[in-house]
């Protein structure tokens, strides 16, 4: 029997939050139109997370559990496209399980009008109600991203949903991790002339980011460099 969706989920040191999140999702996931399996991607948690997470795939068929032994969001997420049975992929966040944005972005999957669907925080319409300094440092990087890349839309992070035949190939190019993974994914696509649309949503977080922003900002930084390199490289 063929699958619709997979639901891609990276986790790290969630255990207080990962069984009440997944049975809200389950809840909410009850009425869609679309067979669907949520892969929980958990990444060197230094909590109770995998037990968690192991616990609720015994539980439910259609939970599956993938585990990476280091702190390494762009590995765990890439680990979860590639295992994904689904013809849909939707990348989400254990924090924000945006029943809405997934709803709309199958229907635009679904019609056939895009390969590839961006939950932005930036773009009109959106609602950002994260703390002003997390808005303005996603301002900055995509600024950062315009100018280094040449990057047309207004976000990479975050929300995305894709049909997974037209984006396997591009996650197989990606050579960065970490957090500017989900970044290198969406600039290769829009590369390939894969059509994209960003959408708006509201960003409502339920917990603090389990990593802090300021000690993100060196590696990302670094990451950054590495990524204007490999794919500008071959213009040098």
């Amino acid at each position: 029997m063929s699958l619709d969706c997979s639901i891609v989920i990276p986790i790290y040191n969630e255990e207080a939050l990962l069984h009440a999140a997944v049975a809200d999702l389950r809840v909410r996931l009850a009425d869609v139109p679309w067979s669907w399996e949520l892969l929980l991607c958990e990444n060197g948690s230094r909590d109770g997370t995998l037990a968690v997470a192991e616990a609720l795939a015994a539980r439910f068929d259609n939970i599956r559990v993938l585990c990476c032994p280091e702190p390494n969001y762009g590995r765990a997420l890439r680990a979860g496209i590639e295992a994904a049975r689904g013809c849909w992929v939707l990348c989400d966040e254990i924090d924000l399980c945006d029943v809405d944005f997934q709803q709309r972005a199958i229907a635009l999957l679904q019609a056939g009008r895009v390969d590839f669907v961006i939950g932005s925080k930036l773009v009109a319409g959106a609602n950002d109600e994260r703390p002003w300094l997390r808005h303005l440092a996603s301002q900055a990087y995509t600024l950062l991203l315009r100018g280094l890349l040449d990057f047309k839309g207004t976000d990479t992070h975050g929300l995305k949903a894709f049909r997974r035949e037209a984006l396997l190939p591009i996650v197989k190019q990606c050579v960065i991790e970490r957090d500017v993974f989900a970044s290198e994914l969406v600039i290769r696509a829009a590369r390939a002339h894969l059509t994209i649309e960003d959408i708006p949503v509201r960003v409502l977080e339920k917990r603090p980011p389990s990593v802090k922003l300021l000690s993100r900002v060196p590696r990302v930084v670094g990451n950054l460099a590495r990524l204007t390199w490999a794919i500008r490289r071959p213009f040098f």
